[in-house]
């Protein structure tokens, strides 16, 4: 009897419905609707999504959820967590726009391919297609080159699979990327190294003059790196003083009282 039951509730819950968002929320209106939250009621057809055009956070996490065509409509989302599905395909999420923060973790996103339907998001900060505390993860992340192509495609992203992206667009994170672009451009001539007679000196005409130009850019780099250490030691300074501190306090607090008598 129990069992029925709790099968009754799970196909009650399977389908997104008018009446299921109106209890969740209290809303009548479904445009209404600004954060919605669904996790692990067993849904596996979206439904009337769709039509909460105003919806800004959505959270579907630990559900049966293959199809994502219903969220294409959903322009004005701003975070979407699909975490512990079973989705493969996110060609369907590359109209949110708007979108700065999704969460994959746990689906069937096979390859790298698949990742290029993200492409349009340029608003995207915040991406995750594994999670170590819950042990989700998708079969791409079994390519080491998964985290490259998405630094690429995304310039601004902020957070990748939980771990802050440190530097990325700072100056110093584009200075050292200008770095790395000079020295190919000056290193490489239509994709080959050139090709040097034994008669004519081993650089071509101006190499010196690049070169000046990256000390230039070697040195703003350098000095750069150099303020964000010497605030890093500042900080870890501050910590230590504000940690013995506390352990002093905690220390004094727990001596025995003594009495005069």
């Amino acid at each position: 009897m129990e069992a029925k039951k709790d099968k009754d509730h799970e196909t009650e819950y399977a389908r997104i419905t008018p009446v299921l968002l109106k209890s969740r929320t209290g809303e009548f209106d479904l445009e209404s609707i600004l954060f919605l939250k669904l996790r692990s009621l067993g849904i596996y057809d979206l439904g009337c999504i769709g039509e909460c055009v105003n919806l800004e956070r959505l959270d579907l996490s630990g559900n049966n959820i293959t199809n994502l065509a219903p969220l294409a409509s959903l322009r004005l989302l701003l975070v979407l967590n699909l975490s512990a599905n079973r989705i493969s395909n996110l060609e369907p999420i590359s109209g949110c726009e708007n979108l700065q923060s999704l969460n994959v973790a746990g689906n069937l996103i096979a390859s790298v391919d698949n990742l290029h339907a993200l492409k349009p998001l340029k608003k995207l900060e915040n991406i995750r297609l594994k999670d170590n505390t819950y042990n989700y993860t998708n079969p791409v992340c079994k390519n080491s080159s998964y985290r490259n192509v998405l630094l690429e495609m995304f310039p601004n992203i902020k957070v990748l699979d939980g771990e802050r992206v440190v530097g990325r667009g700072s100056d110093l994170y584009q200075l050292c990327k200008d770095i790395d672009d000079t020295i190919k451009a000056g290193l490489y001539k239509n994709g080959q190294l050139p090709e040097l007679p034994e008669c004519k000196p081993w650089v071509e005409d101006g190499f010196w003059e690049i070169k000046r130009s990256n000390n230039a850019i070697v040195e703003e780099a350098y000095k750069q790196f150099s303020d964000v250490l010497h605030e890093c030691r500042l900080l870890n300074s501050r910590a230590a003083h504000a940690i013995a501190q506390t352990e002093r306090n905690l220390s004094l607090k727990n001596q025995p009282k003594q009495y005069t008598v």
